[in-house]
Formats: C-alpha cells, structure tokens, sequence
C-alpha cells in the first residue's frame, strides 16, 4: 500500500514529466496506479491540482503552490534521511548563529521551530549585531553576511542573492508631490527633492543602487535596518533595503518598489553568505543548519 510520501512523489514526477505515461515509465508504474495516487492527494486536499487534457496535464493555480511546497518538504525530508544514514546519528551540541537582526527577524524566526524539530539535540543560540563580528571573539559558529566577503581565512557557503529595493509607502507617495521617474544624469537632482531614509554607519549602505547617485545624504537615519524598514512603513520617506526584508511589504502593498527603470542589481551586496572557519570543531551541526535554512530562505 502507498504511502502519503510515495503519492506526492508520484504527483511530482507527473508535473516534472508531463504526463501520467511518462511518470509510469519513469517510475517503472502502472499508469493507473500512477493516476490513483494523484487522485488520492487531490481528494485529501479537497482540491484539484492538475488539470488534465488528452495531449498533457497542467498545474491549477492551487496545484502549483502546492506543489511548490511539497518538493521542498520532500527535499527537506532526503536530505535528512542521507545525513542519518551517512553520519549514523544526528548531530548535537550548541550552535551559535549570529546574523542582521533584520535577517533574523524575517528569515531565521519561522524557521526556529521545524528545524528544532528536525535537530532535537542541536542547542541554537541566536545573535544579533549590525556590522561583522569577530567570529573567535564573540565565540559565534556561524555568521549570515551580507554584501561581498573581505576575509579570506572563514569558509563561505552562498545561500543566495537578495536584490536591493528603493520602497516607500503610498501615504508618502500620495503627499511627497515629487517625481519618481527622471533621466539617468537627473537623478542626484531627484533625490534631493525627496525625504531618504538612510543608515548611521556603515556609510556604504547609504550607496543607493543607482547610477551616478553617490552616497545619499539622509533626511532620517537609523543604525537598524528594522528601524529603517519601520520608518519607510509608517511614510517618513525612501528607503534603501534588501528584498529578504521587504518583498512581502512590497507584495503586500504596504510599501512600493520606486525607481525601478534606475535600479542597478548586480552590485555586489546583493551576496547572502554564511561563514564559519574551516577548522570549526562543530562543523556537523553548522552543515545541519545551513543545509536546512537555504532551500526556505525568501531572498
């Protein structure tokens, strides 16, 4: 009798391969079993996932955020029946991570709790610092950089890119009564004329990712980019912050991605990086960590 697991995994390979046949033969399935267990999953959910035609299937829009999740839940799932059966057992002791509090607050807290389930017997201790830390020093595992790296003695595994945004809320956009669009060579002019909201320190945050703009002169500045971020919600002005921070605002339509025909998006800090020292004696429970948070990371 199938499993819940092996009917979703069936469901996969039928959306990755096009069609009931073709999963069948990929797995070495009846086609009818394969079709029983998408129609197993879709009458638990309730819903339909595939829409089926005589040539091919296709994801409903229900389908596909489904599907979205299960694979990564599947992957999830792999990977740590690999670690056990490669390491024997499951790795155990304190991890110290130290990140932004803005990665922290958006991106490490919801996944706390799953990847303690996961890691019973991993100890996680949560640090928040604004600038780099002295990993020896502070006694910090493993750190969450953002921006490109200058120490060449930590190991770095990337854990992906998140693009820099220009955002401000719409109760500023409705009253600022200034332009969002101009030529390139205008835009020093343009920012002018705008209320920005910019960082204390360090100063290359306040390096907009715009041509030929400079480093911005702030109207307000914070030395977190929370604070940052707060104060664009609540309409104080422009703000410069990274996607990880500020998609789901944008999405939300809480705030609004302004000077997009200008944003540059390859400038270096758009780098996400975990470092750790190659020697680091708690290299399993580090491995355990950066494994589980990439594929769920929302950059």
């Amino acid at each position: 009798m199938l499993t819940r697991s092996d009917d979703l995994m069936i469901l996969l390979a039928v959306v990755d391969h096009g069609g009931f046949s073709a999963a069948a033969e990929v797995l070495d399935l009846q086609v009818a079993r394969v079709s029983r267990a998408v129609s197993k999953v879709e009458q638990q959910l309730g819903v339909s996932i595939l829409n089926r035609t005589t040539r091919r299937v296709e994801l409903t829009e229900e389908g596909r955020a489904f599907v979205e999740t299960v694979r990564l839940g599947l992957n999830q799932v792999l990977r740590a029946e690999e670690e056990l059966i490669n390491r024997g057992e499951l790795p155990q002791g304190k991890l110290r991570v130290d990140a932004a509090s803005p990665f922290i607050f958006h991106q490490l807290v919801p996944l706390v709790k799953p990847f303690q389930v996961a890691y019973p017997d991993i100890e996680l201790e949560l640090t928040s610092n604004e600038g780099f830390v002295d990993l020896l020093e502070k006694r910090t595992d493993v750190a969450i950089r953002i921006g490109k790296l200058e120490d060449s003695t930590l190991h770095a595994r990337s854990l992906g890119r998140s693009e820099l945004f220009l955002v401000a809320a719409p109760s500023y956009i409705e009253t600022c009564g200034v332009a969002f669009e101009s030529a390139e060579a205008d835009i020093p002019h343009l920012l002018s004329q705008h209320r920005l909201i910019g960082f204390t320190a360090p100063k290359i945050l306040n390096q907009w990712p715009l041509a030929n703009s400079g480093v911005i002169q702030p109207s307000l500045s914070a030395s977190n980019g929370e604070t940052v971020r707060q104060l664009a919600l609540a309409g104080n002005g422009i703000a410069c912050l990274s996607g990880f921070m500020v998609k789901q605002d944008i999405a939300a339509g809480h705030l609004v991605s302004v000077f997009e025909h200008h944003r540059l998006t390859n400038t270096g800090r758009e780098q996400v990086n975990a470092v750790y020292y190659r020697s680091s004696n708690v290299a399993k429970r580090i491995s355990a960590f950066i494994d589980f948070i990439q594929p769920q990371l929302t950059l």
